[in-house]
């Protein structure tokens, strides 16, 4: 593909003005659609980012066509019904996390989307994030041997409900909305998982889910992880919104601390680096690392196109992640640990 990738935009709430804001920064890429079912939303975004085709129906907008690629940036519950049109209309699909409501569903989307031999790519930045991707590529390269133990750790007091109230209504909370990108970070730092052991807790009173989860993971590789997510946790400074890591590894040690500090430690020495992600234009701290993220994934996926290899968070691959956070949320419930591959 070299042409420019034409994009149809279907959300346009809380999150999806990262994603215009980030595909207005991609050379080659163009929103010429985008859909929204409140008018109101969509005439502002529409405005905003001089979009000329605005729909209320993405039936309506997908029997137009004229684009190349759809961003779902909608909530769970519509995803596989916009995915199955997507597919119908033989483009390529991005779609935002989490991708479905069970498992069944998310293996029904990405086998749709396979049988068109369009690209699927879930939204899954986390992992895309500056900081964590040098944490990524260091130990991809082997500068602390081979990890032998991680722990990715994601723990804040911040008011996400502020922005995004739907989140305190659902029986679910942290896991399928956080720990799934903090799950997402492991697999890319130790690859997939044989067993994980969970437990939940909810400290918030005011919310319907869980706030806290700490989860234990066996990797295929050997590696034992603790992903541990919470948003009951009250500290100074906050480090909202900074995924922390640390790894052990048979030559060193590496340590991904608050303020982006990146230190790593290997034959008795010790190199530490300020691994600050940059403050976009359009981006407003301390949302900014997860707002370069964006940027990061989408033009991820262009390139992806445009070369004919499957992006990193393919629909495929998140169906491993996916499982995982199904995994958690039994084991959890019923006080035992569960192999992710047998859901």
């Amino acid at each position: 593909m070299t042409q420019t990738v034409k994009i149809a935009l279907i959300g346009a709430g809380f999150f999806a003005r990262n994603q215009l804001f980030a595909w207005a920064g991609i050379e080659g890429a163009e929103v010429v659609a985008i859909c929204d079912r409140d008018p109101a939303r969509l005439a502002a975004a529409g405005e905003e980012f001089g979009i000329a085709r605005r729909y209320t129906d993405a039936a309506r907008l997908f029997a137009d066509g004229g684009f190349d690629v759809a961003d779902i940036a909608t909530t769970v519950a519509s995803h596989r019904m916009l995915v199955g049109m997507a597919a119908a209309a033989d483009v390529h699909v991005i779609c935002q996390k989490p991708f479905a409501q069970t498992l069944a569903d998310a293996k029904a989307m990405v086998a749709a989307v396979q049988a068109t031999g369009k690209t699927l790519m879930i939204h899954e930045n986390f992992r895309w994030q500056s900081a964590v991707r040098q944490v990524i590529d260091a130990l991809r390269s082997g500068a602390i041997g081979a990890p032998f133990f991680g722990r990715v750790s994601f723990r804040s007091g911040y008011d996400v409900f502020s922005g995004q109230p739907y989140l305190a209504e659902g029986e679910r909370f942290i896991i399928e909305d956080l720990g799934i990108h903090i799950l997402d970070i492991a697999r890319a730092l130790f690859g997939d998982v044989t067993r994980i052991a969970a437990t939940t807790r909810r400290v918030n009173p005011k919310i319907k889910g869980e706030d806290v989860a700490t989860m234990q993971l066996l990797h295929k590789s050997g590696v034992t992880s603790v992903v541990d997510c919470s948003y009951a946790t009250k500290r100074s400074p906050e480090t909202f919104p900074e995924s922390l890591i640390e790894i052990d590894g048979t030559e060193g040690s590496l340590r991904l601390d608050a303020g982006y500090r990146l230190t790593i430690q290997r034959n008795g020495g010790s190199e530490s680096r300020d691994v600050s992600p940059p403050l976009l234009p359009w981006a407003e701290r301390p949302w900014h690392n997860i707002q370069e993220s964006v940027q990061i994934i989408q033009q991820h996926f262009v390139d992806c196109l445009r070369d004919g290899r499957q992006p990193e968070t393919s629909g495929a691959d998140n169906l491993q992640t996916f499982a995982l956070v199904e995994a958690a949320y039994l084991s959890a419930a019923e006080g035992r640990s569960v192999d992710p591959g047998s859901l």
